[in-house]
């Protein structure tokens, strides 16, 4: 079973960036698909992007062109690069690790971390 803490959260003004972080501990993440999903107050899970173990990526409309997710085996890390922020992307950013690629429920998640978009 891998466990997964994200990293990398923070306060930040709209048009800024930061960069989070997933990182795995007993087992190896190339193993995996990760996903990024993220939750704000009052409203569902959704998933934001995904990379699958031969790293094809896929990501939701709404953070096409401003974000990208990319895997460091060598780190057992995978990354979410956030560009051209906007208040609506606050939420709790949630890194999700699945055997099976294109899972929509099931494996293994982490604590989640807290990203807020206001100036």
């Amino acid at each position: 079973q891998v466990q997964l803490v994200e990293s990398g959260g923070d306060l930040v003004q709209p048009g800024g960036s930061l960069r989070l972080s997933c990182a795995a501990s007993g087992s190896a993440l190339s193993s995996y698909a990760v996903a990024w999903y993220r939750q704000a107050p009052g409203k569902q899970r959704e998933l934001v992007a995904r990379i699958t173990q031969s790293s094809i990526r896929n990501y939701a409309d709404s953070v096409k062109g401003r974000f990208t997710i990319s895997r460091d085996n060598t780190k057992n890390t995978v990354y979410l690069e956030m560009t051209s922020l906007k208040p609506e992307d606050t939420a709790v950013y949630f890194c999700n690790a699945n055997l099976r690629p294109w899972a929509t429920s099931g494996g293994s998640w982490g604590q989640g971390t807290q990203v807020t978009v206001s100036s």
